[in-house]
């Protein structure tokens, strides 16, 4: 059986592009070993993290090697199993790669999907990886309580957007950072947040913040990093926690680290808490997070958005297109 896929041709120094990947045709062999399962794709995920995947910097996983084809969460029907806990047929959820089928044993991260609750696509996102960074971030490493204020940058994305309804639901007030006055409004009218401001167009972001937050930010849910964080750490409140979920507006880290404002007077003086997030490290606290999210959704208290792009062939100028804020909602390509 032929087997479309898109490689890493070559590695990029920054944000990703289409120059940096190629398409190939292989032959795939579906006679499975014990163990095995064979999965069609049918949603492949696009995600900021790709850029650390694809980098030679040092990162939470392996960086994808040159002509391997790149690695993606995705959601696919399993056409052929010699696994006892997965039958044809059945729809899963996890890296099987920018192609049309994988053939691969089972990990941790696979798991299945019910089509009956929400759209399958959902489990690439709200239901999801971006549900589960949003749940785990600010239930477990933040604590946030009700009547605490909690500011989140890339308020209207995949991960954001769920996060502030979250929080919203918790009894929090909820601030949001995006890159675009559509998107301003989509956080405050659709996702539910109390206030939102254009960082791109915001003349003094820090002040602006100071003025919606006077009393300062409880929980800082950082997707960005770089000079949107710059404007976010003088106005954090005393025993704030810092949560670093990524680092998306810092194009490279190579070859030199990119400076900015000291952040340990902040730090010292205010007693802060910073912690980094990776999702893999919280895959058994993962069902019961899930659990809450479908509940969530099915009693109409959790709301996302998908752009959703026809074609294999088009995931790497989708992945450009999300780091240049192209995207409202989760990025995804349909095979």
């Amino acid at each position: 059986m032929q087997n479309r896929q898109i490689v890493l041709s070559n590695r990029p120094d920054g944000i990703p592009g289409p120059e940096h990947f190629s398409a190939k045709t292989t032959e795939l062999d579906l006679t499975l070993a014990e163990g095995q399962i064979a999965v069609k794709n049918i949603y492949l995920s696009i995600d900021p993290a790709m850029r650390g995947w694809v980098s030679l910097e040092p990162n939470y996983l392996p960086p994808v090697q040159i002509d391997e084809v790149m690695r993606s969460i995705c959601v696919g029907e399993i056409v052929d199993s010699k696994h006892p806990d997965y039958a044809k047929g059945d729809t899963v959820y996890g890296i099987f790669g920018w192609q049309e089928y994988c053939v691969c044993e089972p990990n941790p991260m696979v798991r299945k999907i019910n089509p009956e609750l929400a759209p399958i696509s959902s489990a690439l996102g709200a239901l999801g990886p971006n549900g589960l960074t949003a749940y785990l971030v600010l239930n477990e490493l933040g604590k946030i309580e009700a009547g605490e204020t909690v500011l989140i940058s890339t308020a209207a994305g995949g991960v954001g957007s769920i996060a502030g309804q979250i929080a919203k639901i918790k009894g929090c007030k909820v601030i949001g950072l995006t890159g675009s006055d559509d998107k301003v409004e989509m956080c405050v009218n659709e996702f539910g947040y109390d206030h939102a401001l254009n960082y791109k167009t915001t003349e003094n972001l820090e002040k602006a913040i100071a003025e919606l937050a006077p009393e300062g930010i409880n929980v800082f849910f950082d997707n960005t990093s770089g000079a949107i964080a710059d404007a976010v750490y003088p106005n954090l409140a005393m025993n704030a926690r810092a949560l670093q979920v990524g680092t998306a507006a810092v194009e490279s880290w190579e070859p030199e680290t990119p400076l900015g404002p000291r952040r340990d007077r902040h730090i010292l003086t205010k007693r802060l808490t910073v912690m980094g997030f990776v999702l893999i490290d919280h895959t058994a606290k993962a069902p019961a997070a899930l659990q809450q999210l479908a509940q969530w959704y099915t009693q109409g208290e959790l709301k996302y958005r998908e752009n959703i792009t026809e074609g294999l062939e088009n995931a790497p100028q989708a992945l450009a297109d999300l780091y240049k804020g192209a995207n409202t909602g989760k990025q995804l390509i349909k095979v």
